[in-house]
């Protein structure tokens, strides 16, 4: 990992380094941090960038539902502005801890296993923020950021397959057990469905 400069810094260097045209949003609270790729052929990308900058104390994070070494505290706020941009987008991380770096595409955000909590915050008056405590297994993890960069591109060219002819439960998710459930369906059972719903 290179000399700890700030994550936003270190993505827009390695955009200027490997001479792609991106958009800087990160001074908007509005919209997602960077967003590249060509629109015209849908495969753009919108995404938020994350530090974890120490280690956790667990005490303050009883309902975690992994070791601290995995976990992520992520807002909810942010975790909903993603799905603004949906399907292509989602948030990276770079863990300053551990040395790496985690991709969670908006799919693995919305299907992974996680848990929320309300975290007090005391303004002119005591209030609430939203918090997910993220299991950083549940991303893609890579030791650099063309290997991030890689994930993305492997999303976009798996887009279509995930979010129209993948049948079975996507993802494989620390913290989840798949089961199996209902009778085998056959092929009457779909004419059945048709005939009574259209």
């Amino acid at each position: 990992m290179p000399e700890m400069i700030s994550f936003e810094q270190e993505i827009k260097g390695f955009f200027r380094k490997k001479k792609i045209p991106f958009s800087d949003n990160s001074g908007s609270f509005a919209m997602l941090d960077f967003t590249f790729g060509d629109p015209e052929i849908k495969r753009q990308f919108h995404f938020d960038v994350k530090e974890k900058r120490q280690h956790y104390n667990m005490r303050n994070w009883p309902d975690a539902i992994g070791p601290e070494e995995y976990l992520f505290v992520l807002d909810d706020l942010a975790a909903r502005k993603i799905l603004v941009h949906a399907p292509n987008s989602g948030v990276v991380i770079r863990d300053n801890v551990h040395q790496r770096y985690v991709l969670f595409t908006v799919v693995d955000l919305y299907l992974m296993p996680k848990k929320r909590v309300n975290r007090r915050i005391k303004r002119s008056v005591e209030t609430h923020k939203g918090k997910w405590l993220v299991d950083l297994r549940n991303g893609q993890r890579f030791d650099d950021l063309t290997g991030v960069f890689a994930g993305i591109d492997s999303y976009l060219d798996n887009r279509e397959d995930i979010f129209l002819r993948i049948l079975e439960c996507y993802g494989d998710y620390v913290g989840e057990e798949i089961g199996k459930g209902g009778i085998v369906r056959k092929p009457e059972h779909w004419e059945d469905d048709v005939n009574e719903t259209r």
